[in-house]
């Protein structure tokens, strides 16, 4: 099957609507005084807020797996919290539902939708820093 190419040039994103809106004042926040801490099997969320956006920095040892360490507190048979991370250390093998699989590494940005399970690859801590996902991330789920 051929590709069929094109002279254009690819378009530009219109700044005005390529990012987020920020609104408020400067402001830097540091995870060592973090918010809120959570912790739960082989694991610790550190979070930081400002305003409405939630932070999360996640650091996950050895051992850690979602199916094995927060699927009790979570309730759900699989991970249903959306990321967006950014991978600071370690490995991270994530597997979705359908059964996809990727390992994410130090530097690795990944975008990972509701429906996976997740584990610590090796004997290095993973570390992420997730832009999403983590405001509910190893809270108790109520039953009603």
């Amino acid at each position: 099957m051929a590709t069929q190419q094109t002279s254009a040039s690819p378009q530009k994103p219109n700044p005005s609507t390529a990012f987020a809106k920020v609104s408020g004042t400067l402001k830097s926040l540091n995870f060592s005084s973090a918010d809120e801490v959570r912790e739960f099997p082989n694991g610790r969320l550190e979070l930081v807020r400002f305003g409405e956006a939630v932070v999360g920095r996640a650091i996950l040892q050895p051992g850690w797996r979602w199916s094995k360490s927060v699927k009790e507190i979570a309730q759900t048979d699989s991970c249903e919290a959306p990321h967006f991370q950014y991978h600071v250390s370690g490995v991270l093998r994530i597997k979705m539902d359908d059964g996809t699989e990727i390992d994410c590494k130090p530097g690795d940005v990944s975008l990972v939708p509701p429906g996976h399970d997740a584990w610590v690859v090796g004997d290095e801590p993973v570390v992420i820093v997730d832009f999403q996902g983590m405001v509910d991330y190893a809270i108790q789920a109520h039953k009603h």
